[in-house]
């Protein structure tokens, strides 16, 4: 399977993992999708990490070279309103399951780990789907699509709350891939690491996190994400009111079983 899911105490990882640049095939948009949901689920689950198979680039974007099936323009246009409503009878294609997963609700946190490319559909991920990133000084980023008359990253994306406006323009307009060291400079990553400690020191943020009690990880993802959208005086009630049930279920400082009391008898 192109796409690794795997579980080792509170904390998943997914490993992209099909060839040396690491490239999606609509299959591997649905592993992902389906890895996510249960990523989500599962109450044992804290944090995750997202990376490319150990000695390969991150993800270099969609496989270009995957064939698809054929499409009329009434079935193109039926596929954008209702992505799977032709899959029964013409077989995954695009659009497709990465629509899913770049619209998939989460509030548990995810570690982008980078090494080689980051382009295209693996940059788009990397932005939408992690919320802290390493990266290796090897490490490029960059959205080629506009090369090939394929434009609308910078929206999906809102790359300019990642990165400041001019160098956005920079990376989609011409095309540019930036490297580790600008990328760390704007603060699109966090850190940047040696490529034999990318892994471990991926490790060691996630279970950092895991130390800290569930429920209030999940709540400051929560709010941190509803809240920039939101007018001043929203974001602080929508917070202040998250934050209050919080205190009113608080019992002590809590470890791995959470913070909240337990029920009454018990």
């Amino acid at each position: 399977m192109p796409l690794h899911y795997e579980k080792s105490g509170p904390i998943a990882t997914f490993t992209i993992d099909n060839g040396k640049v690491n490239v999606f095939t609509p299959e591997m948009h649905l592993q992902l999708y389906d890895a996510l949901v249960d990523f989500q689920r599962d109450p044992l689950m804290r944090v995750g990490i997202l990376a490319g198979g150990q000695g390969r680039s991150f993800c270099a974007g969609d496989d270009i070279k995957t064939p698809l099936p054929a499409l009329s323009a009434h079935e193109a246009l039926a596929a954008h309103l209702a992505p799977h409503a032709h899959e029964p009878e013409k077989g995954l294609t695009r659009p497709g399951w990465e629509q899913d997963v770049m619209r998939l609700k989460r509030n548990k946190p995810i570690i982008g780990a980078v090494d080689g490319y980051c382009l295209g559909q693996g940059l788009i991920y990397l932005l939408l789907l992690t919320d802290l990133r390493l990266a290796t000084p090897e490490a490029s980023f960059g959205f080629p699509e506009i090369a090939y008359g394929m434009g609308g990253a910078g929206g999906m994306t809102r790359l300019g709350r990642h990165i400041p406006h001019a160098l956005a323009m920079e990376m989609l307009l011409l095309g540019q891939r930036i490297d580790s060291a600008t990328a760390h400079q704007f603060r699109m990553i966090n850190r940047i690491v040696p490529q034999d400690d990318l892994m471990a020191s991926a490790r060691d943020m996630a279970e950092a996190i895991a130390r800290h009690p569930p429920v209030a990880v999940q709540l400051e993802l929560d709010a941190y994400n509803r809240c920039m959208d939101m007018p001043k005086e929203q974001a602080a009630d929508y917070a202040g009111t998250l934050f209050r049930f919080q205190r009113v279920a608080y019992d002590r400082p809590a470890g791995n079983d959470g913070f909240f009391r337990e029920p009454e008898g018990k």
